[in-house]
């Protein structure tokens, strides 16, 4: 993908990859990146709802009144609460009824110590 960036693609490329072809460079610091994305994307998640409850969120319907807002307690809890559950459900279903539902079908034949597959 990066390749295809004009005038710089093949230098990046070159960079990423720590060389001209992929090697112990190149799964370092994929491996590293993989390792470091998670708690970038948690910060960045943290910094989000902290700058949320310090200025508040927008209000594009224009609801001034206390008396229009829904609480989030009863109403919005409840249907989270719901829909998790039958999210849960449907999964556990699936998971204890048909554990072999999205498996291969060749998992299935017995195994022939004569003939490899391809």
């Amino acid at each position: 993908l990066f390749s295809a960036i004009p005038y710089v693609g093949p230098m990046l490329v070159s960079w990423m990859w720590g060389g001209f072809s992929v090697g112990n460079a190149t799964l370092k610091r994929f491996f590293m990146l993989h390792f470091l994305i998670p708690f970038v994307i948690l910060v960045l998640v943290v910094a989000h709802v902290i700058y949320l409850h310090e200025s508040g969120s927008n209000n594009p319907l224009g609801v001034s009144s206390d008396s229009d807002k829904i609480p989030f307690h009863n109403y919005f809890l409840l249907k989270d609460l719901l829909g998790g559950f039958v999210m849960f459900s449907i999964l556990f279903f699936v998971v204890l009824i048909f554990p072999d539902i999205f498996l291969d079908p060749v998992n299935f034949c017995p195994a022939d110590p004569m003939m490899t597959p391809l």
